[in-house]
């Protein structure tokens, strides 16, 4: 099993940044595959970015050259550098991982913080 805590969320104005954190503890022995989610009231839950066990990052075409995502693998956590936000950005942000690359398995993370949620205004 696997905890995710994700921090860091908070309101800014369009073009701020933030930096949110997700502390994972529990089975951390193996690598992990891990990504940030995100979820605007009424729609649909969407991938931002995700980074797999040995480093490589995909971004949503929406967050490509704003947003940077990154593991301390020392510390068990994983980041996301958001900066330029829009007010497109605002939703709940969640951590996920698995041992597997969910993407190439057509499923989601197996697991999941509780989310930190994220308001940028105009």
């Amino acid at each position: 099993l696997m905890q995710l805590v994700e921090s860091g969320g908070g309101s800014v104005q369009s073009g701020g940044s933030l930096r949110l954190s997700c502390a994972a503890s529990g089975s951390t022995y193996y690598r992990m595959n891990m990504g940030w989610f995100r979820q605007a009231p009424g729609k649909e839950r969407e991938g931002v970015a995700r980074i797999d066990s040995v480093g490589n990052t995909n971004y949503a075409d929406s967050v490509k050259g704003r947003f940077t995502i990154s593991l301390d693998n020392a510390k068990n956590t994983l980041f996301l550098q958001m900066n330029n936000l829009k007010p497109e950005d605002t939703g709940m942000y969640f951590c996920a991982s698995d041992r597997l690359r969910w993407w190439m398995l057509n499923r989601s993370p197996t697991y999941w913080g509780q989310g930190t949620q994220v308001t940028v205004s105009s």
